[in-house]
């Protein structure tokens, strides 16, 4: 009887035993699942994964629409119709190169408030920038693009200068900045300057992206422009920084525009 009752006691205690061990293991399969999730969906969202964008919406504005917050325009895009003109124009307050009432510091209002709050940003860590060229009409970009294959020829025109009707500034959304004391003033050591390294750095917190990176003539159309920044708004320039995706072209799968048609 005493045999029996041992038995049935350490029977009890295995018993026990085992239930606690297959709640420790259920518990660690949970545990398990948990973090394996977890660490798929920060694969999922880090920079240059392929999968990073999934989520963001790429329709949320037109790519063809002059008026789109992310129209695109290039080589192989131009704007319709090519006289367009963008309908809230503003002066930013912001040091400009030119005057107040010069076309050429202006841009649409969107954009506007954001350079003020990047120029802002920029000040406060010791970074002086100004307008040195915004929004160009029709008629202004024709003139420039003409003087340009007067100087250079149109092949090498081509590739610093939009034909009118295809430049990203006639959008009101594109602007180039330069330091205030106008050093490398549009030119590619503009990069190598605080001011530029700045830029490169912070842009995408305020919307802004360098519209033509180093080497991607191939895809943009056009050389190193480290000055011309491109407003797109904080949504696409936040999803573009973390794809580490340079142009519009990649991000939105659409042909290279080395060349026009």
């Amino acid at each position: 009887m005493r045999l029996f009752l041992l038995f049935v006691t350490r029977l009890g205690t295995i018993r026990t035993i085992m239930k606690k061990l297959f709640m420790v293991m259920v518990i660690s399969a949970v545990f398990f699942v948990g973090w394996l999730v977890w660490h798929n969906q920060q694969d999922a969202g880090a920079p240059g994964n392929p999968n990073a964008a999934h989520g963001f919406d790429k329709k949320q504005f037109s790519l063809n629409d002059p008026a789109s917050l992310w129209v695109v325009t290039n080589k192989q895009r131009t704007l319709q119709p090519a006289s367009y003109e963008p309908a809230d124009l503003v002066t930013p307050d912001v040091q400009l190169r030119l005057g107040r009432n010069a076309e050429e510091m202006q841009l649409r209002k969107a954009a506007a408030t954001a350079l003020q709050d990047l120029f802002a940003a920029a000040s406060g860590d010791g970074i002086e920038l100004q307008i040195s060229s915004a929004y160009r009409s029709y008629g202004y970009q024709k003139n420039l693009y003409n003087h340009y294959v007067d100087v250079q020829g149109r092949e090498t025109a081509d590739t610093q200068s939009a034909r009118p009707g295809y430049s990203e500034h006639q959008t009101g959304l594109a602007v180039d900045v330069e330091p205030t004391s106008r050093e490398c003033e549009v030119e590619a050591c503009f990069g190598d300057l605080p001011e530029g390294k700045w830029v490169a750095d912070n842009a995408y917190k305020y919307g802004f992206i360098i519209r033509y990176p180093k080497d991607m003539q191939h895809v943009t159309g056009y050389i190193y422009e480290p000055w011309h920044i491109r407003f797109v708004g904080t949504a696409l320039s936040s999803e573009m920084n973390r794809q580490r995706v340079t142009t519009m072209e990649q991000f939105f799968g659409l042909e290279n525009a080395p060349d026009y048609e």
